[in-house]
This record gives C-alpha cells, sequence and structure tokens, in this order.
C-alpha cells in the first residue's frame, strides 16, 4: 500500500505540472507554421492587411505564418471554420467589422457566436467611409448636403454594395441622424457603384476612403467628410462627419482572433509581436498608404469594441428593416 504522504506529493507534483503547462507552451509558441485565415477572396484591404502582417510576424517569429483564403456569405463561412479550430495559437482568423459586428444583427442564423466563439487578439487597423458626392450636387460640405436632403425628399439617391453592408449602414446611419430621405440603390460590389455616382447615375455614396480619393484626385468626385469620429491620417484634410451630425461614427475594422479558448498566454505573446509589428516606421506607411490608421490595441480593448459595435449596428439594422437571407 502507498503511503498517503507519496500519493498527496504526486497528486500535488501533476497539478503543479498542469498549472504551469501553459506558460510552457507559450515559451516555445509558435513551434510551427501558424495559419491565418482571410474570410474574404484575395486582394481586398482584409486581404492585404492580413498578408503584411502575416509577413511581419513571419518575421519576428522564423515560423511560417500561412494565409488561407476562405471567402463567402460576407465573410461568415471563413469565420465559422477559424471558430470550429483547436484554440491552440496555431488557427488565427483576419476578423473584420462586416463579419464580427455587423453580421449578428443581419444575419437570424448565423452559425457562430462572435462573442462567445473567438478569442480576440489586436484590433489591427481601422479604416473610414468617404462621403463622397457628384460634383452636380450642390452641396460643398455635409451641412449643406443635409439640407438639401430634407428639403428635396427623394431627390438624392445613394448606392451600395449591397443592403446589410458597410457602406449601406454607414448611409442609413446619414439618415436617421439627419432626418432626411435619401434612396436605396443597392449594387453587387462597391466599384460599379461609385462608378454610377462618378457619371451622376446616382448622388452619393459612403465608399472606401482609398478608392473614393483616386476619383476625387481627377476632379470626378467631391468628398465631403469622413465617417469616423477624428480625421483620418491618410486624409487630414477631410473633416469628420462627426462636425457636422455629432455622434456620427461608422468606423470599419479589421483585428486578428482566434478559436474560443486560446490560452492568456498565447494571447498576449501575439498580441505583443502583432502590435510591434504594427508600430514599426514601415508599417504606419504601408496601413496609411492602403487608407486605414493602425489601431493595435490589448485584446480587452478589442473584445469591448466589439460588443459596442455588435450593439450600434443591430441598432441601425433594425432601424432600417434590414433583412438578408443567407
Amino acid at each position: 500500500m502507498r503511503s498517503p504522504v507519496i500519493v498527496c506529493s504526486v497528486a500535488v507534483f501533476a497539478l503543479s505540472a498542469v498549472g504551469m503547462m501553459p506558460a510552457s507552451i507559450a515559451q516555445t509558441y509558435p513551434a510551427k507554421p501558424v495559419r491565418m485565415i482571410v474570410p474574404f477572396a484575395p486582394g481586398g484591404p482584409n486581404d492585404t492587411l492580413a498578408r503584411f502582417v502575416a509577413q511581419k510576424l513571419t518575421d519576428t517569429w522564423g515560423q511560417t505564418v500561412v494565409i488561407e483564403n476562405r471567402g463567402g456569405a460576407g465573410g461568415t463561412v471563413g469565420m465559422e471554420v477559424a471558430a470550429r479550430q483547436p484554440p491552440d495559437g496555431y488557427t488565427l482568423a483576419m476578423g473584420g467589422s462586416s463579419n464580427l459586428a455587423v453580421a449578428p444583427g443581419l444575419y437570424e442564423k448565423l452559425p457562430y457566436d462572435p462573442v462567445e466563439d473567438f478569442t480576440p487578439i489586436i484590433n489591427v487597423a481601422a479604416g473610414a467611409y468617404a462621403l463622397a458626392v457628384n460634383p452636380s450636387v450642390p452641396a460643398k460640405n455635409v451641412k449643406e448636403l443635409v439640407t438639401v436632403a430634407r428639403t428635396k425628399a427623394g431627390y438624392l439617391s445613394y448606392g451600395s454594395s449591397g443592403a446589410g453592408s458597410m457602406s449601406s449602414l454607414a448611409a442609413e446611419l446619414f439618415k436617421s441622424m439627419s432626418k432626411s430621405d435619401v434612396v436605396h440603390v443597392p449594387y453587387k460590389g462597391t466599384a460599379p457603384a461609385l462608378m454610377d455616382v462618378v457619371t451622376g447615375q446616382i448622388e452619393i455614396m459612403f465608399a472606401d476612403l482609398g478608392l473614393a480619393q483616386t476619383h476625387a484626385a481627377t476632379g470626378r468626385l467631391r468628398l465631403l467628410g469622413v465617417s469616423t469620429p477624428k480625421r483620418s491620417a491618410a486624409a487630414p484634410s477631410i473633416p469628420p462627419i462627426g462636425e457636422a451630425l455629432p455622434g456620427y461614427d461608422v468606423s470599419p475594422w479589421f483585428g486578428l482572433v482566434g478559436p474560443a479558448g486560446v490560452p492568456k498566454d498565447i494571447v498576449g505573446r501575439l498580441n505583443a509581436a502583432a502590435a510591434a509589428a504594427l508600430r514599426s516606421a514601415d508599417s504606419a506607411h504601408r496601413v496609411k498608404v492602403l487608407a486605414f490608421d493602425a489601431i493595435a490595441d490589448t485584446p480587452e480593448h478589442f473584445a469591448a469594441t466589439i460588443r459596442s459595435d455588435i450593439a450600434k449596428y443591430s441598432r441601425i439594422i433594425r432601424s432600417a428593416g434590414i433583412r438578408v437571407e443567407q
């Protein structure tokens, strides 16, 4: 019969070893290649940022971070795949406000819970939409546009990349806060919608800042404001819409998440490595070229952003009566 003291000592050692496992795992992490799921097709801002961060992490760790594009259903297909992976830090996803904050209010049956099924790691960068109008619109600033929209009901129409898209929600929030009537004309993508603003088929669009700037530089669009609370580093001369409509804020973001349950030590290691990469001089330039602003916040702050944006966009969706079949 074993001595109770020996049995007790073995039990204590076992418990101590279990308690030490996360720290030891974190010290050796990553010991093999890391997969980063991008829930969109190659070439978009989400994909571009993900590849940039992946390369920076690869350089830092000496372990390859492999990009895997899994597009479909507004980014929800790839996010579902990411949510179902082991929470060991070897599968990450470059989520975004569309699939983590907008989707819960947009789809009746979302195959994942953005809060319960993911571990927030770091908010990488936030962009802005530009309130772009055709030069024929008799408004040189947001206040003048509000006046036109209020006094000429149904005169203005706005394009978007589809009902429930971030660009449409930016416009719906503008309509609600300005108490104006602007007609929605949905398109199957940002490019065709913006081109119709350029040609005068429709008058307004809340478009990706970088894309809108390209047309504004040639005089084919007039940019009245940005959708973020503060001026964007990528377009410091354009005032926030919130200066005319206090409280207006639509800030699309992209951030790294893992499946629920990633050990805190690994989350901390990931956050520190990504934050250091984003604070480098070449990163700041690269992000600015994409018309984004680097965020590089804490996991806790990123988690709070996800929760608050879910509530905000759900209110906009309900108010506008938007329904989308998944």
